[in-house]
Order: C-alpha cells, then sequence, then structure tokens
C-alpha cells in the first residue's frame, strides 16, 4: 500500500492512499495541502478515485475542489455531511481502491457527520482522536455522549495494534496506535458517561 502524511501548512494533516498495483488512489482530508497532494500525486502517477471528508469542518474540506479540478475523483462523505459530495457513506460502507478497501466508521461527537477510516491496519481518526487527545465537543453539533460512544464503543475494540494517524499534528508525535492511546491518552480513561460528559466540559 502506497500511504503518505502531508503537512505543509499549520497543523493539518492530509493523506494519500493508495493501490501500489493499480495506482488507484484517496485523498483524506485535502485541508489546506493541494499543492503537495497534486505534487505527490502526479510523482507517482496515482489515479484519484476518491477525496474523503472525515468531517464538514473547512480546516478539512477548503481544498476539496482544488484536487478534484487538478486531479478528479469523487468527494465523499458521511451520509449526514452538509459538505458539497458525490457519494455519501455510511456506518460500515466499505470503499474499494484495487486490492484495498477502506471502511468507514461512523464517529460522531466533534461533529455529527464524523467519520474515520480503516485500511491496512491503519486508522484514519480525524478530529474523533488524537495522539494524547480526543476532539472537542463544544462546538456546534457536538456532543460528548457522542463522542463517549464513538471513543469507547468503537476506536477502542480496534487491536491494539492498529496505527493511529489523526486530523491534526497536537500531540507528541505525528502517528500512534490503539494500544499505546489507551496507555497514555489521558481522555481514553476509563470514566461512565456522565463522568465523561463532566469531563469534556473542563477547560
Amino acid at each position: 500500500m502506497f500511504f503518505k502524511q502531508i503537512k505543509r501548512h499549520g497543523d493539518n494533516f492530509s493523506y494519500i492512499i493508495a493501490d501500489e498495483v493499480t495506482r488507484k488512489a484517496a485523498v483524506i482530508d485535502p485541508s489546506f495541502n493541494a499543492e503537495d497532494i497534486i505534487e505527490t500525486c502526479e510523482d507517482n502517477d496515482l489515479t484519484i478515485e476518491y477525496i474523503i471528508n472525515t468531517h464538514g469542518h473547512r480546516d478539512h474540506t477548503s481544498d476539496n475542489e482544488p484536487v478534484k479540478s487538478h486531479l478528479g475523483g469523487r468527494i465523499v462523505a458521511h451520509k449526514s455531511s452538509a459538505v458539497k459530495k458525490d457519494l455519501a457513506v455510511v456506518d460500515g460502507e466499505t470503499l474499494v481502491l484495487g486490492s484495498l478497501s477502506i471502511k468507514v466508521i461512523h464517529t460522531p461527537g466533534h461533529t455529527p457527520d464524523g467519520i474515520c477510516l480503516l485500511t491496512n491496519g491503519k486508522l484514519l481518526t480525524g478530529d474523533t482522536l488524537f495522539v494524547g487527545e480526543c476532539g472537542r465537543t463544544d462546538m456546534p453539533g457536538g456532543s460528548a455522549e457522542d463522542m463517549y460512544h464513538s471513543l469507547f464503543d468503537k476506536l477502542m475494540e480496534i487491536g491494539d495494534n492498529v496505527e493511529v494517524y489523526p486530523g491534526h499534528d497536537y500531540g507528541p508525535a505525528p502517528h500512534s496506535t490503539i494500544g499505546a492511546e489507551k496507555r497514555s491518552n489521558y481522555t481514553l480513561e476509563r470514566r461512565t458517561l456522565k463522568d465523561f460528559i463532566e469531563f469534556m466540559k473542563e477547560p
């Protein structure tokens, strides 16, 4: 699998994943990284099938159209998202790139339309889970209760060896693993739902 994490401006990560044989690829969260994304895809002879947004915030979607106009591909977002999209996806759906499959995991909490993407031992977590942190729930559409279920009922049930690739470079490293986050991420300490909701109200 071809896999590249890109950060050109600020702390936003974008990702490119592709099947090594067919060169079919997906761009995840173009954010402010269109120039590097286009250059990488052209240099590696990649054909963009999908431009996937983990949620609808502008810092993850702002370069959808520049990337699409240069490289093609269909814009993908959760069915509840207000993002201008070509393909709406739901929890458990699979996107295919040659021999690669990308599983969509609906993870509301930061936003109602949040999704994570699982492919080949790598989990792209958008603004649901960061290295050492989790996403905010105090913005419009945010829900601490939804975040609790997304983190503990979905992401923490994934294997400890799965690698975590977040939407922002907020932590001590650009990526982690589920197991490492279980051990070190203070937001993932076991709490009741009630305690977690109170915890997320803290500054």
